[in-house]
């Protein structure tokens, strides 16, 4: 039976999916809501894996739309291996795992296509940024004219009167 990781190293690996959300929609990316109903869902879906093995960590996949799923699973059903859909779904697959590779290690985040067998098309996510996003509040965009947290929010002309 495989073993679970500890609560610090799941917690670790929350904060590094919770960060690649961030940075994902930052980039104005569909993701994919934790917990969303599979048959919703459509976008880059994160996850994390709470066991200890060579496939545990954090994996980043892309979804595409119910209606292009529905027309892979239509022709592998059917064992239709030449209809133009599966190659679609492979270069959709393909472009949209380079571009989330290219944002996620951008934004400083280690990033390699998945070693697990039984997930292609996925990539795992070894570790994240260290520092704030690139895209965080700075503290002139948080500075208001005139105020002050000392005073309750007075200027120093009100605080006068």
């Amino acid at each position: 039976m495989l073993e679970k990781v500890d609560a610090e190293v799941l917690a670790e690996r929350e904060r590094i999916a919770a960060r690649v959300r961030d940075e994902l929609v930052a980039a104005a990316l569909p993701v994919v809501a934790p917990g969303l109903y599979t048959v919703l869902s459509q976008g880059i879906e994160v996850t994390i894996d709470p066991f200890d093995d060579d496939a545990g960590g954090v994996s980043v996949a892309w979804r595409s739309s119910a209606r292009l799923q529905n027309c892979v699973l239509r022709a592998v059903k059917h064992n239709l291996l030449d209809d133009p859909v599966l190659s679609h779904q492979q270069v959709v697959l393909e472009a949209m795992l380079a571009a989330i590779t290219a944002i996620l290690v951008s934004a400083g985040f280690t990033v390699r296509e998945s070693r697990n067998d039984y997930a292609p098309f996925t990539l795992e996510v070894l570790a994240g940024p260290g520092g704030p996003p690139s895209w965080g509040l700075r503290k002139n965009e948080v500075a208001v004219a005139n105020w002050s947290a000392g005073d309750g929010g007075a200027s120093a002309n009100e605080s006068e009167r």
